[in-house]
């Protein structure tokens, strides 16, 4: 082949640089190194799956019937168990055959949804900071971002309404994201019902992203959006198993609610895969069936997590709040850490002088900046030593070699 260089859709040169990526070669080579590198930058479970999960996953897989071609929608089984958990946990009743369909992953439905509804023209209001393919993946569709900045209060949907007043044609979607990534904030009941009403007034649809919404601590229940009378009229909802049940390489998420937006999504999918693994939808049921009191055991362990990080942080200046939910803590850098320099440059120096990678706030847009996200994943022991690296870094002492114990 020539020199000429084979240039990517249009699409694909809207992308910003996916800083992540830049932390993920640092983190590779370092390891290649040598380097024990404590890694909380992603939230990425690393306690296991439930074992009766792997046990009907393995049997399950051994039966040639889940070799074939599934549904792209999820098989039945698996759309009625989630309508179930539905009305159990929220009080939610849903129809599994139309306001229910099950992804691979949230993160592909999600996206896939904004392909299905947005196009050139076509606006989104995403609060900032964000989960990046909430920004991306309208992108990819080839519509436009507005965004605000993030909140959870009656002050926010105002700013939401002055913003779309504003706004000449109003825009096409909302999306929300509570509990938050990668804030971790939280909202209370009643936050739901004047975005239903917002929603209706201007016409526009709603993306509750609820991948988090069982990952609770302290007695804190998230609510959902569609327990809000009417929310099933202007939106949908997505979960997921990848976080309550240690299943994020399962590849499982749902979305719910909107009998015509989930018709889109489930067109779009039609056309480009064949479903899920069906030894995986089978495993995915019984962990809705049997596996509540395994979900309850891991959020104790992030809330112990939390506190142990939090109080850490605390103790060497980082201004924190304990999360009510998530798996995430969202701590404000002191300039005399930092020295002024950036969160992604921050946190690259703390990769390569401290060996911890954290997630630095700028990746998640403009009003991330000073901050870092720190990732629950590891035990207490690694957490500690993580922190204390970071210590030790930001006094501009050497670090300590420790032991890994994962």
């Amino acid at each position: 082949m020539g020199e000429d260089k084979i240039e990517p859709a249009q699409r694909i040169k809207r992308l910003p640089p996916y800083l992540f990526g830049r932390l993920n070669a640092l983190k590779l080579a370092k390891r290649r190194q040598g380097a024990d590198i404590i890694d909380l930058g992603m939230g990425n479970p690393a306690d296991p799956a439930p074992q009766i999960v792997i046990d009907k996953l393995a049997e399950a897989a051994k039966d040639p019937r889940n070799h074939r071609y599934s549904a792209s929608k999820g098989i039945k089984g698996l759309r009625k168990e989630i309508a179930k958990k539905y009305e159990r946990k929220w009080n939610v009743k849903l129809d599994p055959e139309a306001e229910v369909l099950a992804c691979i992953g949230s993160k592909e439905g999600f996206s896939h949804l904004c392909l299905a509804m947005m196009g050139p023209g076509d606006t989104a209001i995403v609060p900032d900071p964000a989960f990046p393919i909430h920004n991306y993946a309208v992108a990819l569709a080839g519509a436009n971002v507005v965004s605000v900045p993030l909140g959870n209060d009656e002050k926010f949907i105002s700013n939401i309404t002055a913003v779309i007043e504003n706004m000449y044609p109003w825009p096409k979607l909302l999306i929300l994201n509570y509990p938050h990534n990668p804030t971790a904030m939280t909202v209370d009941e009643g936050f739901f019902e004047p975005v239903v009403e917002l929603a209706k007034r201007f016409g526009i649809a709603v993306i509750n992203d609820f991948a988090y919404g069982e990952n609770c601590f302290d007695g804190y229940k998230a609510p959902s959006l569609l327990s809000v009378k009417g929310a099933k009229d202007i939106g949908v909802e997505f979960t997921t198993m990848s976080k309550p049940y240690n299943m994020a390489g399962f590849r499982v998420g749902f979305i719910a609610g909107n009998r015509d937006m989930i018709d889109y999504l489930a067109t779009i999918k039609g056309y480009y895969d064949y479903g899920i693994f069906q030894a995986i939808q089978i495993a995915a049921i019984i962990a809705m069936r049997h596996c509540e009191d395994d979900i309850i055991a891991q959020n104790l362990k992030y809330q112990s997590r939390r506190d142990v990080v939090c109080d850490a942080l605390r103790r060497i200046g980082w201004e924190v709040e304990k999360p009510r939910a998530s798996m995430f803590v969202w701590a404000r850098v002191p300039e005399e850490h930092s020295k002024g320099r950036g969160s992604i440059d921050f946190a690259m120096d703390l990769m390569e002088h401290a060996e911890v990678a954290i997630a630095p706030g700028r990746a998640f847009g403009e009003n991330g900046e000073n901050y870092m996200r720190i990732a629950l994943v590891e035990n207490e022991q690694r957490l500690r030593q993580a922190i204390r690296n970071i210590s030790r870094f930001v006094q501009q002492k050497p670090i300590r070699k420790a032991k890994s114990n994962r």
